[in-house]
């Protein structure tokens, strides 16, 4: 399938109706736009694409919990490290 849609002056594009039920593209969803030599890629951004990626699947929710919270903190620490400097 192949559309076309224009690019507004604020940057923005119209993904098609046909394109968005096709890939259950709502409203406050995120899209990923990948630089490739053959041109742009857009991908839909889900939640569950890191899962699995930095603790086993059979980690329980609580030992997730901790470790996104000391992820957090990291991020944190490390953005905020950066604006000092």
């Amino acid at each position: 399938m192949s559309k076309s849609t224009r690019v507004t002056e604020k940057g923005q594009a119209t993904i098609p109706k046909e394109l968005r039920e096709k890939y259950d593209l709502e409203p406050g969803d995120e899209v990923v736009w990948v630089d490739t030599d053959e041109g742009i890629i857009v991908k839909k951004r889900t939640r569950t694409s890191g899962r699995g990626l930095l603790v086993p699947e059979d980690t329980s929710e609580e030992k997730r919990e901790e470790i996104a919270e000391e992820l957090e903190q990291r991020l944190r620490d490390r953005r905020d490290r950066n604006y000092e400097q």
